[in-house]
């Protein structure tokens, strides 16, 4: 079973669709909470519904289940970070998943978000972890259309830490919090000077 991911990050639409034929996906499972981007209007859910039909590409939201930023204070730490454990034991979670493997695992389906690097992104951080435990093989379509496997995106973030590759002999429970990587919470805008 393989089930790829995408970020749409700023490409046009074209390249968007260009990546996606490259590797033979059929479906975008769209899994934004908010499918919506205030960059890039060219995704919002109605009008990449409609291009994507053009080009014979079906179009499946899941936002609801498998968005990075459900609704319930439980799901969030103090800081605002997405809690992924407790996002994955949610019931409408797992019946998002076992929905996205009966329809999609035939390797022609590509999650999409926002965010390019998947290592930034729940559908690598949440959702390539839970599919990869169920052995479902994830494969991370690259903005320069390369891809890159589950592991790979682990092994290179490892990388990154320190530039040469470590195993955490000690580890401490923060270093295996599983969560988003920044507050996902919406911004309060400032208070007004002008007072009330």
């Amino acid at each position: 079973m393989v089930i790829y991911t995408i970020g749409h990050s700023n490409h046009e639409i074209e390249r968007f669709v260009e990546l996606l034929r490259v590797h033979a996906i059929a479906t975008v499972v769209d899994v934004r909470t908010s499918p919506f981007s205030k960059y890039c209007p060219q995704f919002d859910k109605e009008l990449l519904q409609t291009l994507l039909a053009r080009q014979g590409i079906q179009y499946v939201f899941l936002g609801r289940e498998l968005g990075g930023r459900p609704d319930g204070d439980e799901f969030y730490d103090a800081a605002g970070h997405a809690l992924y454990e407790r996002m994955a034991e949610s019931e409408r979670f797992r019946g998002g998943i076992a929905q996205l493997v009966a329809d999609h695992a035939d390797g022609h389906a590509a999650l999409m978000c926002g965010e390019e690097d998947p290592a930034e992104c729940h559908r690598h951080l949440l959702l390539a972890r839970v599919l990869d435990a169920a052995g479902v093989e994830v494969r991370h379509i690259r903005g320069s259309g390369t891809v890159q496997s589950y592991r790979a995106v682990i092994e290179a973030a490892k990388k990154s830490e320190s530039g040469v590759l470590q195993l955490e002999l000690f580890p401490t429970e923060e270093t295996h919090a599983w969560r988003s990587t920044r507050s996902v919470l919406p911004r309060k805008p400032p208070a007004s000077s002008s007072g009330p």
